[in-house]
């Protein structure tokens, strides 16, 4: 049996689509943050039938919630505080996301420009279409699928 130890204040992402918490782990920049992570794959699930879990043991607030609504907005933030689940945050697709996606038209001012940030709008929540904000490129579906 597999025995990962409590954490005392941090955070659980639960629900992750199996196979995608290592891209999440460096997608958050988990690796240059100096605390304890524990990844779990390929967990048993009744919801997806095999799952992802990563727990990291930090404050909550070094966590990029934009980010990761982006990634998969189906994943579970469970927040630890003294070894106990205090709440759950349910994700949503951001309405904007800045400098996580690259724009990919080769006439957009952000391939000229380099210190311009990538600005992608949410524009069909629907379809989960992104426009990049300077010249109305689509980017289609999250990074989930």
């Amino acid at each position: 049996m597999l025995n990962v130890g409590q954490i005392a204040e941090g955070f659980v992402l639960d629900h992750i689509k199996a196979g995608r918490a290592m891209t999440i782990y460096h997608d958050l920049k988990l690796d240059k943050l100096d605390c304890t992570v524990a990844i779990i794959k390929n967990a048993r699930s009744n919801k997806l039938g095999k799952k992802d879990i990563i727990k990291v043991e930090c404050p909550v607030d070094m966590l990029d919630l934009d980010i990761l609504g982006f990634i998969d907005h189906n994943i579970t933030v469970n927040i630890i505080e003294d070894c106990k689940i205090i709440g759950k945050k349910k994700l949503c697709l951001p309405g904007q996301i800045v400098n996580v996606i690259k724009c990919k038209n080769p006439r957009c001012i952000t391939s000229i420009e380099q210190e311009l940030e990538q600005v992608f709008i949410l524009a069909d929540p629907e379809k989960e279409v992104y426009r990049c904000k300077y010249c109305e490129e689509k980017y289609r579906g999250n990074r989930n699928k």
